[in-house]
């Protein structure tokens, strides 16, 4: 087993605030432009039982990785962790399961945004899709100048879309009804379960900034602080969101595509698509920007590694920018824009199959962290809950767990052809 990073103060740029920003932006991202809808679609007012679930869940996820990351800070993120745990097979599994989920989640994630500019604009799917495309484009460039610029970029986002998002549900809370509570659970009380299921797509970004945990200036003070900030904001904006989507919604919350915009034409009156496309549009930049940079830096740890083609190894040091990895997670995620433009695939199976990725990452993380951090501490003790919610995650999301065995099949046959290259070299 590797001891602990001893990462030198001062290598890396981040500061605690634009690191929790990142969080943010990871973490609160599309979710709340589009999952108090489905969620409520699947459940009823029941899915306020999920959304809370999540939230508390939270605490132990976003402990345990920052805990990691402050004790690990390294490129490969979750992956690092499990190799330093179980071995170089199970760090190249999850490595595969983060890193080709980000951009069929950005292809999802964009379209979720363009959605909400084509409401405004006009323009149908044409809209859509060239506002999807115009997004990837964004975070490619600006993540291609560093983390030090994606992390400024991300600090003023996230300090707009939480006067934004307060702004929204505050204006509409005056036309909240106790009544829209009832019936409580039309879809029956097991339905909480696959709401809940659908919300991971919502919390999923914990792990994803440590991969950038060497970025930051004091990894073990800066990364735990920011963390910690970032559950605060994300439980608290997540909660009042989806809580007005109900109360003020009632059964439209439902069946509705833009949740968001309705609340804000309830509090402010009149159209407003525009002011809640320019919401979608910060929070999709937010969050692709943030795993952007988290899946780029951790592709170059992964050719650093063995587990991808050494031609991504370039920009895997702290400082450094990983432009060939940034560009394959670029031009995948184009890929699956064009995909999704063409079949005009409906995203809640998208979403589910993006997240059935993370929770396979979730799990084999926070078993690394049940190995690696001090035995009785408290961090150690946060993981053994977040494990036990993470099972239960993984329950909830059922046959979709089919595309996380998949690209851990195509990891370990990745690494078998790899090995048998190596070894017809040296014979």
């Amino acid at each position: 087993m590797a001891s602990a990073s001893t990462h030198a103060s001062g290598a890396g740029r981040l500061s605690a605030m634009q690191g929790a920003a990142l969080y943010v932006g990871a973490v609160l991202g599309t979710g709340v432009i589009a999952l108090p809808a489905l969620a409520a679609e699947v459940a009823g007012p029941a899915s306020l039982l999920a959304w809370l679930a999540l939230v508390l869940i939270s605490v132990p996820l976003a402990a345990t990785f920052a805990a990691l990351g402050a004790r690990y800070p390294d490129a490969g993120g979750v992956s690092t962790y499990v190799r330093n745990a179980f071995g170089a097979r199970a760090a190249a599994v999850v490595g595969w399961c983060f890193y080709f989920a980000v951009p069929a989640g950005g292809a999802a994630a964009a379209v979720f945004g363009g959605n909400y500019v084509a409401a405004a604009l006009g323009g149908g799917e044409t809209t859509v899709v060239a506002t999807a495309a115009m997004l990837i484009l964004t975070v490619t460039a600006a993540n291609a100048f560093g983390v030090s610029v994606s992390g400024r970029l991300q600090l003023g986002l996230a300090a707009v879309l939480v006067v934004l998002l307060l702004a929204a549900v505050g204006a509409s809370a005056p036309h909240a009804r106790l009544a829209n509570l009832h019936p409580f659970a039309p879809h029956g009380w097991t339905a909480i379960g696959p709401a809940a299921a659908l919300l991971v797509w919502s919390f999923s970004g914990w792990e994803a900034i440590t991969h950038l945990a060497a970025e930051f200036r004091h990894p073990q003070r800066d990364l735990p602080l920011a963390a910690s900030i970032a559950v605060v904001v994300v439980g608290a904006l997540y909660l009042g969101v989806a809580g007005a989507s109900v109360l003020v919604l009632g059964p439209a919350a439902g069946s509705t595509r833009a949740p968001l915009a309705e609340l804000l034409a309830r509090g402010f009156g009149g159209q407003v698509q525009v002011l809640a496309a320019v919401i979608a549009l910060l929070l999709t930049l937010g969050a692709m920007n943030a795993y952007f940079a988290g899946a780029a830096k951790l592709g170059a740890a992964l050719g650093r590694d063995g587990a991808l083609p050494a031609w991504l190894a370039r920009g895997s040091q702290a400082g450094d920018v990983p432009r060939r990895s940034l560009l394959l997670v670029a031009v995948l995620a184009s890929i699956a824009l064009c995909a999704v433009a063409l079949t005009g695939v409906n995203p809640r199976p998208l979403v589910l199959l993006t997240t059935g990725s993370f929770v396979t990452v979730y799990a084999l993380g926070v078993a690394s962290a049940l190995r690696l951090l001090p035995r009785g501490s408290w961090a150690q003790r946060g993981a053994r809950v977040a494990l036990a919610a993470v099972i239960g995650l993984c329950v909830a999301t059922g046959w979709y767990l089919l595309w996380p065995l998949a690209i851990t099949a195509g990891a370990l046959c990745y690494l078998r052809w790899r090995e048998q290259v190596v070894a017809d070299v040296k014979s």
